[in-house]
Protein backbone atom coordinates (compact mmCIF):
# COMPACT_ATOMS: atom_id res chain seq x y z
CA UNK A 1 0.00 0.00 0.00
CA UNK A 2 1.27 3.28 -0.85
CA UNK A 3 1.76 6.58 1.84
CA UNK A 4 0.14 9.42 0.98
CA UNK A 5 2.22 12.18 -0.22
CA UNK A 6 3.66 14.25 2.87
CA UNK A 7 2.09 17.62 2.09
CA UNK A 8 -1.75 15.94 2.13
CA UNK A 9 -1.45 14.82 5.58
CA UNK A 10 -2.12 16.14 8.77
CA UNK A 11 -1.19 13.38 10.92
CA UNK A 12 2.44 11.53 10.60
CA UNK A 13 1.52 8.02 9.14
CA UNK A 14 2.79 5.36 11.16
CA UNK A 15 6.20 3.69 8.92
CA UNK A 16 7.50 7.74 8.67
CA UNK A 17 7.99 7.69 12.75
CA UNK A 18 10.69 4.86 12.13
CA UNK A 19 11.60 5.83 9.06
CA UNK A 20 14.32 8.16 7.49
CA UNK A 21 14.99 11.10 9.17
CA UNK A 22 14.43 13.51 5.96
CA UNK A 23 11.02 11.87 5.79
CA UNK A 24 9.93 13.37 9.13
CA UNK A 25 11.63 16.93 8.50
CA UNK A 26 10.02 17.39 5.16
CA UNK A 27 6.71 16.11 7.13
CA UNK A 28 7.35 18.50 9.90
CA UNK A 29 7.99 21.64 6.72
CA UNK A 30 4.45 20.23 5.33
CA UNK A 31 2.36 20.93 8.53
CA UNK A 32 4.15 23.77 9.38
CA UNK A 33 3.18 25.02 5.51
CA UNK A 34 -0.31 23.78 5.59
CA UNK A 35 -0.62 25.60 8.91
CA UNK A 36 0.07 28.94 7.87
CA UNK A 37 -2.23 28.33 4.85
CA UNK A 38 -5.02 27.65 7.00
CA UNK A 39 -4.29 30.65 8.93
CA UNK A 40 -4.02 33.04 5.76
CA UNK A 41 -6.94 31.50 4.35
CA UNK A 42 -8.88 32.23 7.94
CA UNK A 43 -7.25 36.02 7.92
CA UNK A 44 -8.60 36.46 4.58
CA UNK A 45 -11.87 35.51 4.64
CA UNK A 46 -11.63 37.97 7.71
CA UNK A 47 -10.58 40.83 5.41
CA UNK A 48 -12.70 39.81 2.87
CA UNK A 49 -16.18 39.89 5.67
CA UNK A 50 -14.38 43.30 6.40
CA UNK A 51 -14.37 44.98 3.25
CA UNK A 52 -18.36 43.68 2.32
CA UNK A 53 -19.27 45.12 5.34
CA UNK A 54 -17.73 48.48 4.61
CA UNK A 55 -18.38 48.95 1.02
CA UNK A 56 -22.15 48.20 1.90
CA UNK A 57 -21.90 50.42 5.74
CA UNK A 58 -20.08 53.10 4.15
CA UNK A 59 -21.29 53.22 0.43
CA UNK A 60 -24.30 53.22 1.92
CA UNK A 61 -23.79 56.21 3.60
CA UNK A 62 -22.25 57.81 1.13
CA UNK A 63 -25.23 57.95 -0.97
CA UNK A 64 -27.53 58.80 2.28
CA UNK A 65 -28.43 62.97 1.32
CA UNK A 66 -29.91 62.67 5.00
CA UNK A 67 -25.94 62.68 6.22
CA UNK A 68 -24.98 66.10 4.18
CA UNK A 69 -25.28 67.04 0.90
CA UNK A 70 -21.01 66.34 0.24
CA UNK A 71 -19.55 63.06 0.62
CA UNK A 72 -17.54 64.79 3.09
CA UNK A 73 -19.82 65.51 5.27
CA UNK A 74 -21.56 62.36 4.90
CA UNK A 75 -18.49 60.17 5.65
CA UNK A 76 -17.78 62.11 8.75
CA UNK A 77 -21.37 61.65 9.34
CA UNK A 78 -20.25 57.68 9.06
CA UNK A 79 -17.20 57.64 11.07
CA UNK A 80 -18.83 59.39 14.31
CA UNK A 81 -21.57 57.36 14.39
CA UNK A 82 -19.10 54.20 14.20
CA UNK A 83 -17.01 55.66 17.18
CA UNK A 84 -14.70 57.40 14.64
CA UNK A 85 -15.70 60.64 16.99
CA UNK A 86 -12.47 62.38 18.22
CA UNK A 87 -10.81 61.06 14.53
CA UNK A 88 -13.20 63.46 12.61
CA UNK A 89 -12.80 65.97 15.21
CA UNK A 90 -9.39 66.25 14.57
CA UNK A 91 -9.71 66.04 10.84
CA UNK A 92 -12.17 68.92 10.52
CA UNK A 93 -9.81 71.00 12.70
CA UNK A 94 -6.83 69.97 10.94
CA UNK A 95 -8.69 71.16 7.54
CA UNK A 96 -10.29 74.34 9.27
CA UNK A 97 -6.86 75.42 10.83
CA UNK A 98 -5.39 75.34 7.18
CA UNK A 99 -8.70 76.62 5.45
CA UNK A 100 -8.86 80.00 7.74
CA UNK A 101 -11.48 82.48 6.06
CA UNK A 102 -9.61 85.46 3.49
CA UNK A 103 -8.86 88.41 5.98
CA UNK A 104 -9.91 91.94 4.42
CA UNK A 105 -11.79 91.75 0.83
CA UNK A 106 -14.45 93.42 -0.84
CA UNK A 107 -17.63 91.76 -1.35
CA UNK A 108 -18.73 91.73 -5.20
CA UNK A 109 -21.23 94.12 -6.76
CA UNK A 110 -25.05 92.44 -5.72
CA UNK A 111 -23.65 90.24 -3.06
CA UNK A 112 -26.09 91.92 -0.28
CA UNK A 113 -29.41 92.65 -1.78
CA UNK A 114 -31.41 96.06 -2.21
CA UNK A 115 -34.29 96.36 0.64
CA UNK A 116 -37.81 95.70 -0.86
CA UNK A 117 -41.59 96.36 0.56
CA UNK A 118 -44.60 95.16 0.54
CA UNK A 119 -47.75 96.41 0.36
CA UNK A 120 -50.10 95.08 2.89
CA UNK A 121 -53.47 94.58 2.56
CA UNK A 122 -56.14 96.84 3.32
CA UNK A 123 -57.35 96.56 6.93
CA UNK A 124 -54.23 94.64 7.83
CA UNK A 125 -52.87 97.80 10.09
CA UNK A 126 -55.45 96.00 12.61
CA UNK A 127 -54.19 92.88 12.80
CA UNK A 128 -52.21 92.24 16.33
CA UNK A 129 -48.44 92.43 14.96
CA UNK A 130 -45.02 93.57 15.94
CA UNK A 131 -43.43 96.94 14.21
CA UNK A 132 -40.75 95.71 12.12
CA UNK A 133 -37.67 95.23 13.38
CA UNK A 134 -34.74 98.73 13.01
CA UNK A 135 -32.21 98.28 10.97
CA UNK A 136 -29.07 96.43 12.17
CA UNK A 137 -26.17 99.12 12.66
CA UNK A 138 -23.53 97.35 10.27
CA UNK A 139 -19.98 95.86 11.95
CA UNK A 140 -17.88 96.60 9.05
CA UNK A 141 -17.38 100.16 6.96
CA UNK A 142 -17.09 101.47 4.30
CA UNK A 143 -20.92 100.63 4.52
CA UNK A 144 -22.64 98.80 1.71
CA UNK A 145 -25.73 99.55 0.20
CA UNK A 146 -28.44 97.49 1.73
CA UNK A 147 -26.62 95.76 4.72
CA UNK A 148 -28.21 95.79 7.87
CA UNK A 149 -31.79 97.00 5.81
CA UNK A 150 -34.79 94.66 6.02
CA UNK A 151 -36.44 92.65 3.51
CA UNK A 152 -40.27 91.23 3.91
CA UNK A 153 -39.37 87.40 3.30
CA UNK A 154 -41.84 84.09 2.63
CA UNK A 155 -45.40 84.55 2.54
CA UNK A 156 -47.83 87.43 3.94
CA UNK A 157 -49.60 86.39 6.81
CA UNK A 158 -53.15 88.61 7.43
CA UNK A 159 -51.90 90.96 4.70
CA UNK A 160 -48.58 91.46 6.53
CA UNK A 161 -45.18 90.42 6.14
CA UNK A 162 -44.42 88.22 9.26
CA UNK A 163 -40.54 87.77 8.44
CA UNK A 164 -37.77 90.24 7.46
CA UNK A 165 -34.72 89.31 6.37
CA UNK A 166 -31.39 90.94 5.79
CA UNK A 167 -27.32 90.73 5.18
CA UNK A 168 -24.53 92.01 6.79
CA UNK A 169 -20.55 91.05 7.27
CA UNK A 170 -19.94 89.72 10.76
CA UNK A 171 -16.91 91.51 11.56
CA UNK A 172 -14.43 94.39 10.54
CA UNK A 173 -11.85 91.51 9.96
CA UNK A 174 -13.60 89.47 7.29
CA UNK A 175 -15.28 91.96 5.43
CA UNK A 176 -15.74 89.87 1.97
CA UNK A 177 -18.09 87.37 3.37
CA UNK A 178 -21.73 87.51 4.58
CA UNK A 179 -24.81 86.61 6.75
CA UNK A 180 -27.59 86.31 6.79
CA UNK A 181 -30.51 87.17 9.53
CA UNK A 182 -34.06 86.53 10.01
CA UNK A 183 -36.69 88.31 12.03
CA UNK A 184 -39.79 86.82 12.88
CA UNK A 185 -42.81 87.65 14.04
CA UNK A 186 -44.87 85.73 16.76
CA UNK A 187 -47.92 87.76 16.66
CA UNK A 188 -48.25 86.08 13.14
CA UNK A 189 -46.30 82.94 13.32
CA UNK A 190 -46.15 79.66 15.20
CA UNK A 191 -44.00 77.52 15.68
CA UNK A 192 -43.31 73.70 16.00
CA UNK A 193 -40.74 71.48 16.23
CA UNK A 194 -39.78 68.68 14.14
CA UNK A 195 -38.49 65.29 15.25
CA UNK A 196 -36.27 63.04 13.23
CA UNK A 197 -35.06 59.32 13.64
CA UNK A 198 -31.41 60.53 13.69
CA UNK A 199 -31.97 63.58 15.74
CA UNK A 200 -33.16 62.73 18.50
CA UNK A 201 -33.59 59.26 17.43
CA UNK A 202 -36.53 57.01 18.00
CA UNK A 203 -39.72 58.06 17.04
CA UNK A 204 -42.31 57.71 15.81
CA UNK A 205 -43.35 61.26 16.24
CA UNK A 206 -46.16 63.36 15.54
CA UNK A 207 -44.06 66.57 14.12
CA UNK A 208 -41.61 64.42 11.34
CA UNK A 209 -39.99 64.92 7.31
CA UNK A 210 -42.00 65.14 5.31
CA UNK A 211 -43.86 68.41 6.18
CA UNK A 212 -47.28 67.17 5.23
CA UNK A 213 -49.17 68.79 2.75
CA UNK A 214 -51.89 70.07 5.38
CA UNK A 215 -48.74 72.01 7.08
CA UNK A 216 -47.47 73.15 4.04
CA UNK A 217 -50.43 75.01 3.47
CA UNK A 218 -49.61 77.14 6.21
CA UNK A 219 -45.84 77.05 6.32
CA UNK A 220 -43.90 79.94 6.08
CA UNK A 221 -40.07 79.29 6.68
CA UNK A 222 -38.09 75.98 8.08
CA UNK A 223 -34.63 76.37 9.77
CA UNK A 224 -31.96 73.36 10.88
CA UNK A 225 -31.92 73.30 14.76
CA UNK A 226 -28.86 72.17 16.49
CA UNK A 227 -26.21 69.75 16.98
CA UNK A 228 -26.57 65.37 17.27
CA UNK A 229 -28.10 65.11 21.01
CA UNK A 230 -24.64 63.44 22.68
CA UNK A 231 -22.81 66.59 21.38
CA UNK A 232 -25.36 69.30 22.59
CA UNK A 233 -25.07 69.32 26.23
CA UNK A 234 -29.11 68.81 26.67
CA UNK A 235 -31.88 67.23 26.36
CA UNK A 236 -34.89 67.03 24.10
CA UNK A 237 -38.86 66.92 24.93
CA UNK A 238 -41.47 65.96 22.61
CA UNK A 239 -45.06 64.56 22.22
CA UNK A 240 -45.39 64.63 26.26
CA UNK A 241 -42.22 62.67 26.40
CA UNK A 242 -38.35 63.16 27.70
CA UNK A 243 -36.37 62.09 24.57
CA UNK A 244 -33.25 63.11 26.25
CA UNK A 245 -33.45 64.22 29.92
CA UNK A 246 -33.60 68.30 30.20
CA UNK A 247 -30.39 69.76 31.61
CA UNK A 248 -30.87 72.67 33.90
CA UNK A 249 -28.54 75.44 32.87
CA UNK A 250 -28.94 74.54 29.47
CA UNK A 251 -29.82 76.73 26.63
CA UNK A 252 -33.37 75.94 25.08
CA UNK A 253 -35.91 76.71 22.83
CA UNK A 254 -39.52 76.51 24.15
CA UNK A 255 -42.18 75.63 22.25
CA UNK A 256 -46.26 76.01 24.04
CA UNK A 257 -49.49 74.88 23.15
CA UNK A 258 -50.67 78.23 21.48
CA UNK A 259 -47.43 78.23 18.69
CA UNK A 260 -45.57 80.78 21.05
CA UNK A 261 -42.07 80.17 21.72
CA UNK A 262 -38.88 81.54 23.13
CA UNK A 263 -35.46 81.12 24.14
CA UNK A 264 -33.97 81.27 27.42
CA UNK A 265 -31.76 79.03 30.12
CA UNK A 266 -33.45 75.98 31.34
CA UNK A 267 -34.43 76.01 34.90
CA UNK A 268 -34.26 79.97 35.36
CA UNK A 269 -35.77 81.67 32.04
CA UNK A 270 -37.87 78.85 31.56
CA UNK A 271 -39.09 75.61 33.26
CA UNK A 272 -41.24 72.81 32.79
CA UNK A 273 -45.39 73.51 32.60
CA UNK A 274 -48.64 71.89 31.09
CA UNK A 275 -48.32 74.70 28.30
CA UNK A 276 -44.68 72.91 26.73
CA UNK A 277 -44.70 71.08 24.04
CA UNK A 278 -41.66 71.11 22.82
CA UNK A 279 -37.99 71.63 24.57
CA UNK A 280 -34.90 71.37 22.46
CA UNK A 281 -31.25 72.07 24.16
CA UNK A 282 -28.05 72.76 23.03
CA UNK A 283 -24.64 74.11 25.09
CA UNK A 284 -25.51 77.10 27.40
CA UNK A 285 -26.95 80.51 26.18
CA UNK A 286 -24.18 82.35 23.80
CA UNK A 287 -26.26 85.81 24.49
CA UNK A 288 -27.86 86.88 28.08
CA UNK A 289 -29.62 90.41 29.95
CA UNK A 290 -29.07 91.92 26.08
CA UNK A 291 -25.30 90.95 26.44
CA UNK A 292 -22.81 88.53 24.64
CA UNK A 293 -22.06 86.05 27.61
CA UNK A 294 -17.68 85.96 28.56
CA UNK A 295 -17.42 82.73 27.72
CA UNK A 296 -18.36 83.10 23.63
CA UNK A 297 -15.03 85.14 24.12
CA UNK A 298 -12.91 82.11 24.77
CA UNK A 299 -13.92 79.78 22.10
CA UNK A 300 -11.89 76.95 23.60
CA UNK A 301 -14.46 77.20 26.90
CA UNK A 302 -15.22 73.15 27.44
CA UNK A 303 -18.77 74.30 27.62
CA UNK A 304 -18.97 74.98 23.78
CA UNK A 305 -18.20 71.74 22.71
CA UNK A 306 -15.53 69.65 21.50
CA UNK A 307 -17.14 69.69 18.19
CA UNK A 308 -16.93 73.18 17.83
CA UNK A 309 -13.04 73.12 17.28
CA UNK A 310 -11.61 76.00 19.14
CA UNK A 311 -10.97 79.70 17.80
CA UNK A 312 -12.18 77.89 14.78
CA UNK A 313 -14.53 80.45 11.62
CA UNK A 314 -16.99 77.96 10.10
CA UNK A 315 -20.27 78.34 9.19
CA UNK A 316 -22.78 78.35 12.33
CA UNK A 317 -26.17 79.72 13.35
CA UNK A 318 -27.89 80.70 16.56
CA UNK A 319 -31.31 81.50 17.58
CA UNK A 320 -32.53 84.47 20.03
CA UNK A 321 -35.41 86.33 21.29
CA UNK A 322 -35.87 90.22 21.37
CA UNK A 323 -37.41 91.94 24.11
CA UNK A 324 -40.82 91.93 22.43
CA UNK A 325 -40.84 88.04 21.90
CA UNK A 326 -39.78 88.26 18.28
CA UNK A 327 -37.32 85.22 16.89
CA UNK A 328 -34.24 86.12 15.11
CA UNK A 329 -32.13 83.98 13.53
CA UNK A 330 -28.67 84.22 12.23
CA UNK A 331 -26.77 81.81 9.68
CA UNK A 332 -23.48 82.17 7.68
CA UNK A 333 -19.75 81.34 6.97
CA UNK A 334 -16.64 82.39 8.35
CA UNK A 335 -18.12 82.84 12.12
CA UNK A 336 -16.40 82.09 15.13
CA UNK A 337 -18.63 81.74 18.49
CA UNK A 338 -18.30 85.94 19.33
CA UNK A 339 -18.83 86.82 15.99
CA UNK A 340 -21.80 84.48 16.07
CA UNK A 341 -23.56 85.94 19.68
CA UNK A 342 -22.47 89.87 17.98
CA UNK A 343 -24.67 89.22 15.21
CA UNK A 344 -27.77 88.45 17.60
CA UNK A 345 -27.29 91.63 20.06
CA UNK A 346 -27.28 93.75 16.95
CA UNK A 347 -30.54 92.27 15.87
CA UNK A 348 -31.91 92.66 19.19
CA UNK A 349 -31.54 89.28 20.81
CA UNK A 350 -31.89 89.21 24.59
CA UNK A 351 -31.15 85.89 25.20
CA UNK A 352 -29.85 83.67 22.07
CA UNK A 353 -28.56 80.28 21.43
CA UNK A 354 -26.54 78.43 19.09
CA UNK A 355 -27.65 76.22 17.07
CA UNK A 356 -25.75 73.71 14.02
CA UNK A 357 -23.00 74.30 12.80
CA UNK A 358 -20.84 73.49 9.79
CA UNK A 359 -21.48 73.90 5.84
CA UNK A 360 -23.73 71.19 5.52
CA UNK A 361 -26.60 71.62 8.39
CA UNK A 362 -26.73 75.54 8.68
CA UNK A 363 -30.38 76.35 6.66
CA UNK A 364 -32.82 79.09 6.59
CA UNK A 365 -35.25 78.80 4.31
CA UNK A 366 -38.50 80.74 3.23
CA UNK A 367 -41.75 80.00 1.49
CA UNK A 368 -43.64 82.46 -0.78
CA UNK A 369 -46.62 80.78 -2.74
CA UNK A 370 -48.69 82.60 -5.14
CA UNK A 371 -51.79 82.25 -3.05
CA UNK A 372 -52.09 83.58 0.37
CA UNK A 373 -53.10 79.95 1.51
CA UNK A 374 -51.11 78.09 -1.21
CA UNK A 375 -48.72 75.47 -0.49
CA UNK A 376 -45.44 75.94 0.47
CA UNK A 377 -43.04 73.95 -2.08
CA UNK A 378 -39.76 73.18 -2.71
CA UNK A 379 -39.78 75.27 -5.98
CA UNK A 380 -41.62 78.23 -3.90
CA UNK A 381 -38.88 77.95 -1.22
CA UNK A 382 -35.66 80.87 -0.98
CA UNK A 383 -32.80 80.44 1.31
CA UNK A 384 -31.97 83.43 3.81
CA UNK A 385 -27.89 83.41 2.52
CA UNK A 386 -26.82 82.23 -1.34
CA UNK A 387 -24.18 78.98 -0.83
CA UNK A 388 -26.52 77.70 1.85
CA UNK A 389 -26.62 74.08 0.97
CA UNK A 390 -29.32 71.73 1.11
CA UNK A 391 -31.98 73.57 -0.74
CA UNK A 392 -35.70 74.43 0.72
CA UNK A 393 -36.80 70.84 -0.31
CA UNK A 394 -34.97 68.74 2.31
CA UNK A 395 -37.85 69.20 4.90
CA UNK A 396 -40.15 68.09 2.21
CA UNK A 397 -38.59 64.44 2.07
CA UNK A 398 -38.66 61.47 3.67
CA UNK A 399 -35.02 60.64 4.02
CA UNK A 400 -34.57 63.93 6.10
CA UNK A 401 -33.97 62.38 9.59
CA UNK A 402 -32.65 65.94 12.02
CA UNK A 403 -35.04 67.56 14.03
CA UNK A 404 -35.78 71.20 12.62
CA UNK A 405 -38.12 74.20 13.18
CA UNK A 406 -40.99 75.40 11.03
CA UNK A 407 -42.64 78.86 11.61
CA UNK A 408 -46.45 78.50 10.24
CA UNK A 409 -49.10 81.68 9.48
CA UNK A 410 -51.42 81.38 12.72
CA UNK A 411 -54.90 80.62 12.13
CA UNK A 412 -56.83 83.19 10.18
Amino acid sequence: MLSPPIDDVDVEPQEWKAGPAHKKARWSKARVHRRRRRILAVVLAAFGIFFVWLAISLGGALTNPALGSSMGARAAEWFREHGGASVVVWAENLWYSHHQPKVGGALAPGTIRKPTSVNSAVGAATVPHLPAPPAIVPIASPLVAGEGQWSPAGRLVKGLPAIYETELRPSTIHTSYVVGVAWMDPKLLKATLYSGSQIPGGGPFTHTAPITATAANSLDAAFNAGFLVPDSNGGYYTDSKTIVPLRTGAASFVVYKDGTSTVGQWGSDVAMGPNVVAVRQNLDLLVDNGAVVPAAYSANSPQWGKTLGGKLFVWRSGLGVTANGALVYVGGPGLDIADLANILVRAGAVRAMELDINTDWVNYSTYAPSTPGGAATPTNGTELLSGMTGTPGRYFQTWWARDFITMSAVAP
